[in-house]
């Protein structure tokens, strides 16, 4: 069919046109080879009609990759892994502080600080040799994006923070705030940002920098990639604080207690080393 004025349905509810371009690169962006990505284009270009959502494109192709290269197809779900390690959102704060604890940061989440006015919860705190970072951690399902009312609350919370002097005793100041989302910022959100020094980070933003470039820099993927482990074992996990697969591999005795047998043990362990590599 021609897919040249072909109208697909995002998690929104909006309308887009269509573009094979952002399958191929998604898919490249998986690792995929060149004859895996065409072979996975052509069959993929067969099923697609006009209003078709966009969860159904990812989902076959999802599919489609997976018949290919499992580790490809594991990559591919990133997205969708970063919305499973909900709905509380506090294993995506986990999940954050670990990225953080392999940049060189020491972190701890749910800390309490004392503001002018009140105290404050904050999500995650990463400490270097120099620098304290304070970090409020927004997660949405599929098609929610953060918009500026959000930025514009946490600020006002850092903002107390800062302000907050007690003899010198308590003097708490840092360099940065950050607010971080698994989805998108809207433009006012991102304006904001910049005007008041906030530094915003989400799935796609800042480029070069964001969720998705962090993760495939460090090779740092939550365990909910996996297209081995079932959705109770990946509970289980997250439960018991395994938000990475590298921490998986370095902890095999969860698999253990799941009575996982040892050739389905090796599988796992096989794809959580492949995805690990960078």
């Amino acid at each position: 069919m021609d897919i040249s004025n072909l109208q697909v349905i995002k998690a929104s509810g909006e309308k887009a046109k269509f573009s094979i371009d952002r399958v191929a690169e998604s898919l490249r962006r998986s690792g995929a080879n060149d004859d895996l990505i065409n072979s996975t284009l052509e069959k993929l270009k067969s099923e697609l009609y006009d209003g078709i959502t966009t969860k159904e494109i990812y989902n076959r192709a999802f599919s489609l990759l997976k018949e290919g290269n499992k580790t490809s197809a594991s990559k591919y779900k990133l997205k969708t892994a970063i919305y499973e390690l909900g709905p509380t959102g506090f294993p995506f704060e986990k999940f954050i502080a670990a990225l953080l604890s392999h940049s060189g940061y020491k972190t701890e989440t749910g800390k309490i600080y004392q503001g002018k006015c009140v105290t404050h919860e904050i999500d995650v705190e990463a400490k270097s040799d120099t620098k304290l970072i304070l970090i409020e951690c927004k997660f949405h399902n599929a098609g929610r994006n953060s918009d500026v009312k959000i930025p514009l609350y946490i600020d006002s919370r850092f903002r107390d923070i800062k302000n907050f002097r007690n003899n010198g005793k308590n003097k708490l100041d840092f360099e940065e705030g950050w607010v971080v989302t698994n989805t998108r910022f809207t433009a006012d959100a991102i304006r904001y940002g910049k005007c008041s020094n906030l530094k915003l980070l989400s799935w796609d933003y800042p480029k070069g920098e964001s969720i998705k470039d962090r993760i495939d820099k460090l090779g740092l993927y939550p365990i909910t990639v996996s297209t081995l482990l079932s959705e109770r074992e990946k509970n289980f996990l997250l439960s018991r604080d395994v938000v990475l697969c590298q921490e998986l591999i370095n902890d095999t005795f969860y698999l253990d207690h799941l009575g996982i047998h040892n050739p389905r043990k090796k599988r796992i362990l096989k794809e959580m080393e492949e995805l690990c590599k960078h």
